[in-house]
């Protein structure tokens, strides 16, 4: 799914440049929910962005789905996100819109669903994260764990094959918090997808098939 080798990347220029990872080498495998764990400021979510295809590859090597990161354009790092989930500490769901249309509009880029049904897809989704009954609520109606579980749907919908998720827990309390990482597993190991979740809650660690330690820009041995 992803192969990470000897990944460098460096923020600032001249003077002022510093270096945030340091070499780090690491695979993923299909199916697995792997954990990022480490201080503030280690480089964890640039590492998440950079095998998301937010930002540009500088040094070292990054193939995530059989596709070469290094020099890649902008257009192939777009096409690449398609098939990525994303999953934020804040649910950054859109006021104006509902649950469902929140949902909806992470099928819009995806033509083969737009196609064969987004709609019923949408439908589907929120029901196996439990809100079906829900769909027609604005976020502002939403409970913290209950918008969460709308930016898991979101995530899910396309069925990607890779999730992505910084700090998904971080607002949420021990229940909701729970709640959303045990729905998380369950349905990525049902869709046969592969999450990296960068996390401090020491209260998910048991939900891991594996958990890498970082710190100072390098992945611990």
């Amino acid at each position: 799914m992803v192969e990470v080798d000897q990944l460098a990347h460096f923020y600032g220029k001249g003077k002022l440049r510093k270096q945030i990872l340091h070499e780090v080498s690491l695979h993923l495998d299909e199916s697995q929910i792997v954990l990022l764990s480490g201080p503030s400021g280690c480089g964890k979510t640039t590492l998440l962005t950079l095998i998301g295809g937010l930002r540009s590859v500088q040094s070292g090597s990054l193939t995530v789905l059989g596709q070469q990161l290094k020099g890649a354009s902008g257009s192939k790092l777009q096409s690449l996100r398609k098939h990525i989930g994303f999953i934020f500490q804040a649910h950054n769901l859109l006021t104006f819109l509902t649950a469902r249309q929140n949902v909806r509009m992470s099928l819009e880029l995806h033509d083969d669903w737009l196609k064969t049904g987004a709609d019923a897809r949408v439908d589907e989704i929120l029901e196996m994260v439990g809100l079906g009954d829900h769909k027609h609520q604005y976020p502002d109606q939403l409970s913290g764990g209950q918008k969460q579980r709308v930016a898991i749907a979101r995530a899910l919908a396309a069925n990607p094959r890779l999730i992505l998720a910084d700090e998904p827990t971080a607002a949420l309390d021990k229940q909701s918090g729970r709640e959303v990482v045990d729905l998380l597993k369950r349905l990525c190991h049902e869709q046969g997808a592969t999450v990296l979740m960068v996390t401090h809650d020491p209260r998910i660690l048991d939900v891991a098939d594996r958990i890498l330690q970082m710190e100072d820009g390098k992945i611990l041995p």
